[in-house]
């Protein structure tokens, strides 16, 4: 982890997100703003999304519940039981 000022980071920035891009942490401080975590974003993260994105996947998942689209816990059942059992009941659908 490498912790810089957030002057340093302005001035050499591509230096850096270079250096995040190959997986180095990197802490950026600001005297006034506080710290920061600086992470890369994969195309295929869908943590960040519109508000409006956002709730339409919930309405998506309120839907599907309701349309009785989901999988509930057996009693007894251990996580990974039932994460395997899952999968294999999707896998069968396709």
């Amino acid at each position: 982890m490498t912790t810089i000022s957030a002057e340093e980071f302005r001035i050499h920035q591509g230096k850096y997100l270079d250096m995040i891009k190959r997986g180095i942490d990197i802490i950026v401080k600001s005297r006034n703003r506080g710290s920061f975590k600086v992470t890369p974003i994969e195309d295929e993260d869908d943590s960040l999304m519109t508000k409006e994105e956002f709730f339409a996947k919930i309405d998506e998942g309120i839907e599907q519940i309701e349309n009785g689209e989901y999988y509930e816990l057996l009693s007894g059942e251990n996580l990974d039981d039932f994460l395997e059992r899952v999968e294999k009941e999707e896998s069968l659908k396709q």
